[in-house]
């Protein structure tokens, strides 16, 4: 067993996995945005043509998928959509948006025109006040800072109007970035916030190979471009100097694409 591990081992260092990726096929961004906004609107019931994606950075190419694609909330809050792949493995974080629900109103009791209710009259309907989870900062936290746990806190608040942009759930903003100086004690939003860059270029970073294979091999890997959660980049193995592809896993940290 020994000499099978290290001869796997031998194999990969030598780069004989192969980790070249097929050349993205027309149409196959526009397919994934298609399956998404039909996903959304089935799922959130509206209309598909109301959903919108934001456009996905340039160096991003989607690959074509050979079996059905997978799409879900990976986070409390409907702005993040996850798409996987099982055949080629990848998966990619798009946000989007969709309309908001009427606001919801109290129902006003009936004018009595300056006379007294009477048994028989209809109870006017009271709306009880809806206790909502929303997400603070416990201190400033500046423009550019990746936020992590213990710069947050969970607080619940009583009344006020509805509004979907606010963050319900602290993992909605783990390995985010602040996009602008952010006060304690105050709400955050999604607008507030954008996926920060994990990897960076020139970094040099750790690669996971063969999760799923039945044994795992890490190696560090040269980034070659700029990555946040989710997107694929292009690396360099610093021994060999060939070029490989994988997939941001977290702050310098990345999977092999197999």
């Amino acid at each position: 067993m020994q000499i099978l591990c290290l001869a796997i081992a031998a194999w990969f260092m030598g780069w004989g996995v192969g980790f070249a990726q097929p050349a993205p096929q027309i149409g196959s961004q526009a397919s994934m945005f298609n399956q998404v906004k039909s996903w959304m609107g089935e799922t959130h019931k509206v209309s598909v043509d109301e959903v919108k994606i934001a456009p996905l950075d340039p160096r991003v190419q989607v690959q074509s998928c050979s079996k059905s694609l997978t799409v879900d909330h990976p986070f409390t809050s409907k702005d993040t959509v996850r798409v996987r792949c099982a055949d080629p493995v990848w998966q990619l974080y798009l946000q989007v948006s969709m309309p908001l629900p009427p606001p919801v109103q109290a129902i006003a009791p009936a004018a009595s025109q300056g006379k007294p209710l009477t048994s028989s009259a209809s109870p006017a309907v009271v709306v009880a006040p809806v206790s909502k989870t929303v997400v603070m900062p416990k201190r400033l936290i500046q423009r550019g800072t990746v936020i992590e746990a213990d710069m947050l806190e969970e607080v619940s608040q009583t009344g006020g109007p509805a509004d979907n942009s606010l963050l319900q759930s602290m993992k909605d903003a783990l390995t985010a970035e602040a996009v602008r100086d952010l006060s304690a004690g105050q709400a955050l939003r999604s607008s507030d916030i954008r996926r920060a860059i994990l990897v960076k270029q020139g970094q040099l970073v750790t690669m996971t190979v063969g999760e799923k294979s039945g044994f795992l091999i890490t190696v560090r890997v040269e980034a070659l471009q700029d990555g946040r959660m989710g997107e694929q980049v292009r690396l360099k193995n610093t021994e060999s100097g060939r070029q490989i592809s994988g997939v941001v896993t977290g702050p310098s940290m990345v999977k092999g694409l197999q």
